[in-house]
């Protein structure tokens, strides 16, 4: 299965979601994380050699993917048209993460307007939920009112998600309390995306 996670629009937990969508899939088969970001951000967060998956640049994928089962993309930001096509054309998934902030939702709404040119399987995904502020209800309605297909599961906004990278392991490693609610929430999107696809 090959699953790209793409935004128009940069800090949306494009890389976060990437890397614990890849550590949830590696725990079923093996699976490969391709880092095809300009600002290599999931390569930065493999180099402490402490994820349970294997992350490879672009460029190094091409003689790798055949020994992996599943595959998961952390694409360009603000990928042109073009390349959106590309990843529809090339992946059985597309997820695009979006936060509760208004200028995020804007542009996943343009996103999902390309995306639905080009018949593609996509799913939004809410990031950085903070359930207690009006914003993040907001949002949910939003997307909702859009119609634009959503996954039952949001995100929650953890100090634990900012912090993971720079100890260079995945949510449910990283030593605060909540720590495993962001984990399981990553589950539950990974089981969620099982489903769509058996």
């Amino acid at each position: 299965m090959i699953i790209a996670i793409t935004a128009l629009k940069g800090g949306v937990g494009k890389t976060t979601t990437a890397v614990h969508l890849a550590a949830y899939f590696q725990s079923l088969a093996p699976t490969l994380l391709i880092d095809s970001d300009k600002n290599r951000s999931a390569l930065v967060w493999s180099k402490e050699d402490k994820l349970p998956f294997y992350v490879a640049s672009q460029a190094g994928a091409p003689g790798l993917i055949k020994k992996f089962t599943h595959i998961i993309i952390d694409t360009p930001a603000r990928p042109e048209p073009e390349e959106l096509e590309d990843l529809a054309g090339g992946s059985d998934m597309l997820i695009l993460p979006t936060t509760p902030n208004h200028l995020d939702l804007d542009t996943t709404v343009k996103a999902v307007e390309l995306l639905r040119k080009l018949d593609a399987n996509y799913k939004v995904l809410l990031t950085k939920v903070d359930s207690r502020t009006k914003n993040s209800r907001d949002a949910k309605s939003f997307l909702e009112e859009a119609k634009l297909p959503l996954f039952k599961t949001e995100i929650p906004l953890l100090v634990a998600f900012q912090r993971s990278p720079s100890r260079g392991v995945v949510v449910q490693d990283y030593p605060d309390r909540r720590a495993k609610i962001g984990w399981n929430r990553y589950k539950d999107v990974g089981k969620e995306i099982s489903e769509i696809m058996a």
